[in-house]
């Protein structure tokens, strides 16, 4: 009955790290996506600033 147990232990950890290879396989392609398409989206060339308006008190682009 042990080498059956030992058997049957050996089968279920067999298994469960190819589950975890495949799923972090998975995790890692679905991040590279994420990484190329945020990459690849134009990033503005330059961030506007907002300055005070000295009539009106109130803060705009310029």
């Amino acid at each position: 009955m042990p080498p059956l147990l030992v058997l049957a232990g050996t089968l279920v950890g067999i298994a469960a790290v190819r589950w975890a290879f495949r799923t972090a396989g998975r995790i890692n392609q679905e991040l590279d996506e994420v990484r190329t398409a945020i990459f690849a989206e134009p990033q503005p060339a330059e961030i506007p600033t907002l300055r005070l308006d000295p009539v009106t008190g109130a803060y705009r682009p310029g």
